[in-house]
């Protein structure tokens, strides 16, 4: 393993610590009394405490020293003195330990009582420390110079995201994302739980991929010797339950699709499903915007967020706007009872990519993406899906062709979707034959499977449902203003790290390299050749190893060859 300078110091700061008998990764527990929050909505003065954290500054002067505690609820003042941690007359403690072994990151256990100093900083009076957990990598800090400029702060995203425990760290902000994420779904459960439904689980792993248009992973059970798929949704799974007798059952399931990556998502993502029996889809519409109403009161305090330039309103009721109305108002286009061809060549002429693979049902969700979906920033229902789009669906009880479904769309995304649910199995069994001819036509997202268990279930009779699905992480998107779904997962899905090559280099190599730092404009090959006194075999191997790893790059600007660092 290659170890930068500060993380060697580190290690033979650990060795001595060692040596002085001194427990860098101690096991017993350390029982605290107090947080750093705690500590200042309760202050009082002279008050004994007891508190553990992430040591994230300090400021030596002689005998004494101010640093600063970071725990899970905020940061606080600490100060060390000498005479007050070493009463007797050995000051290792503090001479050795905490001002040459210790270091930016380390944890630490803090004995104290609480001040306030001169200035009005409240601030823990240090009696005692126990080194915790000795931090072998520094932190990355950030650092403001004297025009106010930052520099080194760690927010390149895909460090952030690799690293998030450094980005938690470093950035305590990001924090507040995840408290809110929490307090989404801890609001969505009271409010179902408060309506008497049900949370229940269902498999990850299923034999059959179904409830969505979507690709899925593959694996394999060795056990059993069968293929088994990672969900793409649960829905199939709740609606059995519902035929077994639960009026209300929901779930929040973490799904898995095979597809595309971009800022809203993800091949993981959190999806709530809920269903609830002998209700409708125009039920359903008006309890989903009590639903957002509340969850976003009781994450940001009132029914408003701001999302980029927009302020949203989550406030009921919301508009509703039937599809057909939608790709009208905003194509001139006409969509009712026109053919496949029809819709094609209509795609076609405005400029919207589409291919002979896609159905009816394809065409118009492409028409209706690109043309209308980002016109709709505040909460509007979009309703009455045409029967291709909507295979889980009933049909419309009024309007031929289409079916009882609707999405919520806010910004121009979709964050929720829902049915009157299909309970007619003959003609759910036509809808999955439907489906596969869309598979075999070329259509990767379409079912290529026909539930024959879920058939059985509906066989036995499920009563009138409507079912809904939120997608989780796009709506914790919009209530804290983040644009990319990765600022609001904790480890979204990345490649693989680059690894960077270790390279070793010899004594000839470093001859070159530090000719090469002795000044910032590059230096004429000759030149460092001549400097290097290397013997023309030895330079020969040496240049090639430093140009071969990228450390050293030869160029030639008019008729001068020159070497510099890369």
């Amino acid at each position: 393993m290659q170890l930068s300078e500060q993380e060697i110091i580190r290690r033979e700061k650990l060795n001595k610590l060692v040596e002085m008998g001194i427990n860098a990764f101690p096991a017993e527990e350390y029982v605290i009394t107090d947080t750093t929050e705690s500590i200042k909505q309760d202050f009082s003065e002279s008050k004994q405490v007891k508190i553990a954290g992430r040591l994230m500054s300090r400021r030596i002067q002689g005998k004494a020293s101010f640093a600063e505690l970071q725990d899970s609820t905020g940061k606080i003042q600490v100060y060390f003195n000498r005479d007050e941690i070493c009463t007797g007359e050995d000051k290792t403690l503090y001479n050795d330990v905490y001002k040459h072994l210790l270091d930016i990151g380390d944890i630490i256990g803090i004995e104290g009582e609480l001040f306030t100093t001169q200035v009005g900083e409240k601030t823990v009076l240090v009696k005692n420390f126990t080194l915790l957990t000795k931090a072998l990598r520094p932190l990355p800090q950030a650092k403001t110079d004297e025009n106010g400029v930052v520099h080194d702060a760690f927010n390149d995203p895909e460090m952030r995201y690799r690293q998030r425990y450094v980005d938690l760290t470093v950035n305590p902000q990001v924090k507040e994302i995840f408290v809110k994420r929490t307090k989404l779904f801890n609001a969505m459960r009271t409010f179902f739980n408060d309506a008497g439904y049900f949370e229940v689980e269902t498999p990850i792993l299923q034999s059959i991929p179904g409830g969505a248009a979507a690709r899925p992973f593959i694996t394999h059970h060795n056990a059993l010797d069968i293929p088994l798929y990672l969900r793409i949704a649960n829905e199939l799974y709740l609606k059995r339950l519902i035929v077994g007798g639960f009026d209300g059952v929901y779930e929040f399931s973490k799904n898995f699709r095979n597809e595309g990556m971009d800022r809203t998502h993800n091949p993981e993502f959190t999806a709530m499903e809920i269903y609830v029996a002998y209700k409708d889809y125009n039920w359903m519409m008006d309890f989903t915007e009590k639903l957002l109403e509340f969850c976003a009161t009781s994450v940001n305090g009132n029914s408003e967020s701001t999302f980029g330039e927009h302020t949203i309103s989550w406030k009921a009721p919301y508009p509703r706007v039937s599809m057909t109305e939608a790709i009208q108002k905003y194509t001139g286009f006409d969509i009712t009872g026109k053919t496949e061809q029809e819709l094609f060549d209509f795609a076609k002429s405005i400029g919207i990519d589409v291919n002979e693979t896609m159905g009816k049902g394809k065409l118009i969700d492409e028409i209706f993406g690109e043309k209308c979906e980002g016109n709709f920033i505040q909460p509007t229902f979009i309703t009455d899906y045409p029967i291709e789009m909507s295979p889980l669906t009933k049909k419309h009880r009024s309007k031929e062709g289409l079916t009882e479904r609707f999405e919520l769309m806010v910004c121009g995304k979709e964050i929720a979707n829902a049915y009157s649910e299909l309970n007619d199995p003959i003609d759910q069994r036509e809808r999955f034959e439907e489906q596969l001819k869309l598979a075999e036509k070329g259509d990767d997202e379409a079912g290529q499977f026909i539930d024959e268990d879920f058939l059985r279930a509906l066989e036995y009779g499920m009563p009138p449902t409507s079912g809904l699905g939120i997608g989780m992480d796009r709506l914790i998107m919009f209530l804290t203003n983040n644009p990319s779904i990765q600022e609001v997962l904790f480890f979204p899905q990345m490649r693989p790290e680059k690894t960077v090559p270790q390279i070793e280099l010899g004594e000839d190599e470093k001859v070159i390299l530090e000719i090469l730092n002795s000044q910032e404009e590059p230096f004429s090959l000759a030149e460092v050749k001549e400097r290097s006194q290397l013997s023309g075999k030895k330079w020969d191997k040496a240049s090639k190893t430093l140009t071969k790893n990228n450390l050293v790059k030869v160029e030639k600007i008019d008729e001068n060859v020159l070497m510099k660092l890369v």
